[in-house]
Order: C-alpha cells, then structure tokens, then sequence
C-alpha cells in the first residue's frame, strides 16, 4: 500500500505513510512505513473547517461510530455520541477517528509484520508514546487536505491524545475536549497497569512476547483486562448492577466456581477482550500511557501550555471517577487557568465512574453540543 492508496474496507480506511523516511518517535528509535486505521462519519464541508477528530481509550479502535451501517452487529464504541443530532452532529461535522500506532485494530503495531524479518514484531517493535500516537495522527490530518481541525475530543487515554495534540500543534486546532483524563499518569495508575502486564508475562504462552505461531497469552490478558475493568466501574454502580447476587445457584457453592454475578461479569469481560485485542499491544499502550506526562520537556505544565492559549477548551470529569478523579482535572483547568487559556469546566454528578463518559449520553450531549456551538459563533467558522 503506498501512501496515496486509501481503500475502503466496509467503514474502515488506510493509510500508509513513512515509507520512505521513517518517522523519528521519542525514544529515538525510527519507525516506517506506517499504517493507521482510520474511519469518518459526514462529510467534509468545502472549506475543510468542520472536521472533528476523535481519540480512543486504552482499548477502543477507529470504531467510534456506527451511523454508516444500519445492520453493525458491533456498535462504535461513543456511538451515542456520534451520529445525525447527536453529540457529533455528522449532519455538521465531519468526524475522524483512528486507531493508535501500538494498536492491533488495523494500525502499525507489535502485532504487525515487520518488513525486514516477513514476522510479526512482537517486543522488537519499538515502545511508543502518547506524542508519537498524536505526531502520527497528524500525518493523517495532513493527508485528508485538513489545515485546521475544528475541535479533537477524547476521553481517558483519548484526552492525553487531546492534550498532547494542543501542546505538539497548537496552530492546528480550534477546541479541545479532554474527558475524564489526567495531565500526567499518577503512581497509581502506574500501578495498576504494571499489574496488567504482569498477569501477561506470567502467562505461559507469552514466550516473551513471540507467541503469534502458537497458543496466544489470553488468560493473562483475560486477567488484565479484569484488573483495568474494575477500576473503570464504582463502588456504587456494581452495587446497583450487581450487589452480592448469586450466579444461577441459590446457596453458595463452597468450591471455588463462580458463585458471585459480579465474577460472572469480570470473567465474561476479560474473556471477551482476548478476541479483538492483542496481548503485546496492551503491553505497549499501557506503557504510553504511564510515561505520559504533559510537561516532559517544558519543565512544567503551566510552560508547556503557553503556547496554546488560542484554543478553547472543554475539561470534564465525573464525581465517581476514581481512576481518573475529579482533581485531576481540576489540576488541570488551574494550569491552562494559569496560561492564560480560555476553559470551561464541568464535574458531573454520576455513579458510573470513569465509563461515566460513554454511560451519561444526556448530559454528554448537551455538554459538547453547546460547546462547539460557542466555539463555532466565537470563531466565525462556517460549519
């Protein structure tokens, strides 16, 4: 594929670029040719200023949406979101969604074949971070004939992409929306993803990561997914889902089958995830997201926001978000306060935890629709 080929494969397109000059990525490792996957919903107006791009989490893909298929057995992931009067109005807008380099849903990854071996990567394909995710991003937007991006928007892993994108390209973006995310990964968060990996290594079909000729690590990656998924819920809300309900029995087992709904559900999640997500990925997206850090290479967060103070932003959080709480956001809102930004914040009140951004559709939309509505008066942008 060369980097003018761009074939459409139901909703989802490629593109190709570095080929012939690999891209440089932070760690001073070069990296090329590159695929990303890549989806859009709408149409791009003639001006190219109605253009949103959108950034997924950890383990979402270029799949935001299903307003293109009526018959999508596999709904887009912020589909809620996204679509004719939704959220992402793609009567409006022209919406943008791919999967990260890293990924292992159709862009360049540890999963990919290596152009030098004819093998998969595995772990010699180099680590990424959040920055080189967003420089190849970039390349996409480029490609696509689009100067200036109306707004980007994500959520959790999707809001360091925001974040980075308003810190790497200032000069290329209207608004940005960072949902339920943080500046920096916090020791905790560290935590909790070096767990992930752990439960992967000690998989014994992980064979140091060169396991694509054979039996794939999925209890290990079952297991990290269990780990990533609690922390994505509430206290309240697995109350409210599940309390102490028994699975198909009446009286406790006394053996160490599933005896709890709650077990059913985590083991049933984990499972899930082993079918559309590759264990070396998670290892490497996971990563990405515990070297981010905002300020690397600024000094600090208020100097390395100083040169995007022309954006308008949208921060949001959610009251139950532990994984991501409110106060990191509102760090945030107090640096690019600090820088001279103009920011607009809201705490919603929700039980959900951090999956509040995909689960509070109402409130979401009314947030984001009134938003881009200002920021399209504010800039005379013709939508």
């Amino acid at each position: 594929m060369t980097s003018t080929d761009r074939v459409e494969i139901d909703e989802r397109q490629y593109y190709t670029f570095a080929e012939d000059a690999p891209m440089l990525l932070e760690s001073g490792e070069q990296l090329g040719p590159i695929t990303l996957a890549y989806e859009t919903y709408g149409e791009l107006n003639a001006e190219k200023s109605n253009a949103i791009l959108i950034l997924h989490a950890l383990s979402g893909d270029a799949h935001a949406s299903s307003c293109r298929s009526q018959t999508d057995e596999n709904p887009g992931w912020w589909d809620d979101c996204i679509g004719p009067g939704k959220a992402f109005d793609t009567d409006r807008f022209y919406v943008i969604c791919s999967n990260v380099v890293g990924g292992c849903r159709g862009s360049t990854g540890p999963g990919s074949i290596d152009p030098n071996t004819g093998r998969p990567f595995g772990l010699s394909f180099p680590v990424v971070t959040v920055a080189d995710m967003v420089r190849a991003q970039r390349n996409l937007i480029d490609y696509l004939g689009i100067d200036k991006l109306l707004a980007v928007a994500g959520g959790s892993m999707g809001g360091m992409q925001v974040l980075q994108w308003v810190v790497s390209y200032p000069d290329r973006l209207h608004a940005a929306l960072p949902i339920a995310t943080t500046a920096r990964h916090s020791p905790m968060l560290i935590a909790f993803d070096e767990v992930g990996r752990q439960a992967i290594y000690a998989d014994p079909n992980w064979n140091g990561g060169d396991y694509y000729d054979g039996p794939h690590p999925n209890a290990g990656l079952a297991v990290a997914r269990m780990v990533g998924h609690i922390t994505y819920l509430s206290e309240t809300s697995m109350h409210h889902k599940f309390g102490r309900r028994l699975r198909e029995r009446e009286r406790f087992g006394y053996d160490f089958d599933t005896d709890f709904e709650i077990e059913s559900y985590l083991r049933y999640r984990g499972n899930k995830f082993t079918e559309r997500f590759d264990a070396n990925s998670y290892l490497y997206v996971t990563k990405s997201m515990d070297y981010f850090d905002i300020s690397n290479g600024h000094g600090d967060l208020v100097t390395a926001f100083a040169k995007s103070t022309g954006i308008t932003y949208l921060v949001v959080s959610f009251t139950s978000d532990w994984l991501y709480p409110p106060y990191h956001s509102k760090e945030l809102v107090g640096v690019l306060t600090a820088a001279g930004a103009d920011v607009s914040y809201c705490n919603v009140q929700s039980t959900w935890g951090h999956d509040a951004f995909l689960v509070e559709v109402e409130t979401m939309t009314s947030l984001i629709s009134n938003f881009l509505n200002r920021v399209i008066k504010e800039n005379s942008i013709r939508v």
